[in-house]
């Protein structure tokens, strides 16, 4: 499965807003598909970001969160031109990442 994740990270006065878009079907295993017969479970387990290589947001999900997840968070201590980086890891053992640029 390949996904895509879309980050938008906006230096402001007191602190950084990122936004991140994630591809991934996050499937919570109650599901089934048309003719019965149930879909796996399938969804994000661990999520960090990290800026400059220091960790400063880390999320423990389960099957309860949305297709697709969006996320807002805000931090401090980063400034316009540093590097942030996302990654995560499902229940399958499959991974994903992205860096962006905090504009």
């Amino acid at each position: 499965m390949a996904s895509t994740i879309r980050i938008r990270a906006v230096a402001g006065a007191d602190a950084t807003m990122v936004q991140s878009l994630i591809e991934h079907p996050m499937e919570s295993g109650f599901a089934a598909r048309a003719d019965g017969t149930p879909i796996a479970p399938h969804y994000i387990e661990v999520l960090t970001f990290e800026c400059n290589g220091k960790v400063v947001f880390t999320a423990f999900w389960g099957p309860a969160v949305a297709k697709d997840p969006y996320l807002k968070f805000s931090f401090k201590r980063a400034r316009k031109g540093d590097e942030l980086r996302v990654r995560w890891v499902d229940n399958k053992g499959k991974r994903g990442s992205a860096t962006a640029r905090i504009l």
